[in-house]
């Protein structure tokens, strides 16, 4: 029976694939397997033997007879030992685990899970950044009514919105392909880190052991790989998090039914609540939202696992097996929703333009009181000047255009010609489809240099 959620509700098949219980052991094999193939290259056993050995017990990890031996030893490792020992004949066998400890093995694995791990999530990375950049394109010109503090401010634009979480995305992109080098990185260096059973062979065998996993050696380490390269890749996927969390937040703010400014994907028949039949809600948003908690809560308990006696102690061990895991895998799923709200996200035009134009104006109250300091009045004044226009078109439900045109020491300054236009959202953007056209351009550039 499926206990936690990930086994039957969250996460892809092919980032389960790599973390899932049959896949660590194999990996744990590799390791092992690449050790003996390095031992070959100095000597110590056949290398024919090696590759014989490989192909059989790769076809045939029996997990049931290592839990077995680990149920009787109480060690997952040399359970693993055991067992390897058990299927290679006695040359091989011999040489099984020579000069290694356990977390050489453990944190060997781990780094081609981070690895392909990373693999995955570069590539949905570029989807999304992507979608984003088209949409950017695509809505440059939609004007749209921004808002800070939950209250309208000056008008914005979608695709606006969009370059702007393009470009976050971007240098989670860049992060990614920096702090690659960092965190795939194995060891094979012993049970303190000075390779003291390999003697003066220990550099050439760590290297052609992480040359056979396909990972870089360590620079230095204990008897574990320093904790900061996992603190390293647990933040980067809380800081991914995070941001997919903002976009989701952004859009779940958007979906509420008196703002009705975007919808995510509805299916046909797809049921939104199960008492009231006309509720459409932001399901998958509020997911990502609520599993990006999770990926953060993660963030503390990584860092403490770094904090070990001496050469180290076992009190990473057990909180690693489920933050490596569940982190990855969480991350993994958010980033696939995010895709498909982003993909099948609608935009309706005709609400976006009546919020836009639902304050009659008073959204634009920086345009007129900038331009009345441009023209000669002292800017203070003419925030308050404006102010009170807005505070008396809020009291008589009219347009701020209105009351701007009562007042005479506006007049002297601005024409009520130039007033009205001065009011209109479209001629208020600044820069705005020059900075979503920067940001296009740069994002085209990033992809282009990415494989």
């Amino acid at each position: 029976m499926h206990v936690h959620p990930i086994e039957y509700r969250y996460g892809t098949s092919e980032m389960k694939k790599i973390w899932n219980e049959k896949s660590r052991v194999k990996r744990l094999v590799l390791v092992e397997v690449a050790l003996l193939k390095a031992l070959t290259k100095k000597g110590y056993l056949s290398k024919e033997k090696v590759d014989e050995f490989e192909k059989k017990i790769i076809r045939n990890i029996d997990l049931s007879r290592i839990k077995q031996i680990e149920a009787q030893i109480k060690h997952d490792i040399m359970a693993l030992v055991k067992y390897l020992s058990e299927l290679a004949d006695k040359e091989v066998a011999r040489w099984i685990h020579f000069g290694a400890t356990s977390n050489d093995i453990i944190d060997s694995a781990t780094a081609t899970q981070i690895r392909d791990s990373l693999e995955i999530i570069e590539k949905k990375l570029k989807i999304l950044l992507k979608v984003l950049n088209n949409k950017a394109i695509t809505y440059k010109d939609l004007v749209c009514l921004g808002r800070t503090h939950g209250q309208a401010a000056l008008p914005t634009t979608y695709g606006f919105r969009f370059a702007l979480w393009a470009s976050e995305i971007a240098r989670h992109l860049i992060r990614l392909r920096e702090l690659r080098p960092r965190v795939c990185v194995g060891k094979m260096s012993g049970a303190v880190g000075t390779q003291a059973g390999f003697g003066r062979d220990g550099f050439e065998i760590e290297n052609e052991s992480m040359k056979y996993i396909q990972v870089k050696p360590v620079e230095i380490s204990s008897q574990i790989i320093p904790r900061d390269v996992y603190c390293e890749y647990i933040t980067f996927l809380a800081n991914l998090a995070t941001t997919l969390e903002k976009i989701a937040t952004t859009l779940r703010l958007l979906q509420r039914s008196e703002v009705g400014e975007v919808l995510e994907k509805f299916e046909k028949e797809q049921v939104g609540s199960s008492t009231m039949p006309h509720k459409r809600n932001p399901i998958i948003c509020e997911q990502i939202c609520s599993l990006a908690r999770v990926i953060r809560g993660f963030v503390i308990p990584q860092y403490e696992c770094s904090i070990l006696w001496e050469e180290r102690d076992l009190t990473n061990s057990a909180a690693e097996r489920i933050i490596l895991t569940e982190t990855t895998i969480l991350l993994d799923y958010i980033l696939t929703k995010a895709i498909e709200v982003l993909e099948n996200l609608q935009l309706n035009k005709t609400i976006i333009e009546r919020n836009l134009k639902a304050l009659k104006g008073l959204n634009l109250s920086e345009a007129i009181m900038l331009e009345l300091t441009k023209r000669g009045m002292e800017r203070q004044k003419a925030h308050e000047i404006v102010r009170e226009a807005a505070i008396k078109a809020i009291e008589a439900n009219t347009s701020l255009l209105e009351q701007l045109v009562k007042n005479k020491d506006i007049l002297k300054l601005i024409s009520p010609e130039e007033l009205e236009n001065i009011t209109k959202p479209e001629a208020y953007l600044g820069t705005a489809k020059e900075r979503v056209e920067k940001i296009v351009k740069n994002i085209s550039s990033l992809l282009s240099t990415v494989p």
